[in-house]
């Protein structure tokens, strides 16, 4: 069995890695599962000063869901409920995460990916990263625990672009965008990345926490009523969810219905 998240320490810095390379790592339930876990526990530690997370290999930090799972875990709304809380703790493992996160993003950052991203405090990417969440060509929406991050982050107008136009698009419009904090050669990328861990962890510790958490409290968040958290969701139940998946598993154009 291949270890869904990778974990390494270097001193007062610790590195979790997505681990499905073969896929892009695309985000299956273990993934999800396991990397809750580990920022769980990594927040627990106060040795540490700061979390780098990544994808494992070269090519992705995180291509979106594995869609091969979808008939077995997302059938309908009442498993996409279940497999959506699950999400929205993981997310949450983040966001929450008493230590300073960075994104290091090499690659694709896409769908889930680029929610995970969302999440974390800073990111910072190579010049080849491909960012995005043509999830409208799955015929799925992304529930209120996925569009959390990503809105607080970029605002209404850039959300409904990425959302609503469903494009990939490059480092630079993601700089512009204000998606990632900076853009690096990539050669660069991992040097960069250390480094700006290695700023932070110089601090004072309990300043950062303290910031974090100043930041969170001034960003408020709306309250939603369970039955409209759960219509995000609904999705899920329409015969477009069903051409969707079926579309890009027989990697093939979708014809959506409206139904």
């Amino acid at each position: 069995m291949i270890e869904p998240v990778l974990v390494a320490r270097e001193g007062v810095i610790a590195t979790v890695a997505l681990n499905n390379p073969d896929k892009l790592n695309a985000l299956n339930k273990p993934m999800w599962e396991k990397l809750g876990i580990v920022m769980g526990e990594l927040s627990a530690d106060a040795g540490l000063r700061c979390v780098v997370l990544r994808g494992a290999g070269d090519k992705a930090f995180a291509a979106g869901a594995d869609i091969s799972e979808f008939a077995r875990e997302r059938a309908d709304s009442r498993q996409a409920k279940d497999y959506g809380a699950l999400i929205h703790a993981t997310m949450q493992s983040i966001a929450h995460c008493v230590h300073p996160v960075i994104a290091m993003i090499r690659g694709a950052c896409v769908g889930g990916g680029l929610e995970i991203a969302a999440m974390c405090d800073l990111r910072i990417c190579g010049e080849s990263s491909r960012f995005g969440v043509p999830i409208k060509n799955l015929g799925l929406t992304m529930g209120y625990g996925e569009l959390q991050g990503v809105l607080g982050l970029v605002g209404r107008a850039i959300t409904s672009e990425i959302l609503l136009e469903g494009r990939i698009f490059d480092a630079a419009e993601a700089l512009q965008k204000r998606l990632v904090n900076r853009v690096v050669r990539d050669a660069d990328l991992k040097h960069e990345t250390y480094a700006l861990a290695e700023r932070i962890a110089a601090g004072a510790p309990l300043v950062a926490r303290w910031h974090k958490q100043f930041i969170e409290r001034l960003c408020v968040a709306p309250q939603i009523p369970q039955a409209e958290w759960d219509e995000g969701y609904a999705c899920f139940d329409t015969e477009d969810y069903r051409i969707g998946v079926a579309a890009f598993l027989a990697k093939t154009k979708p014809q959506f219905r409206g139904r």
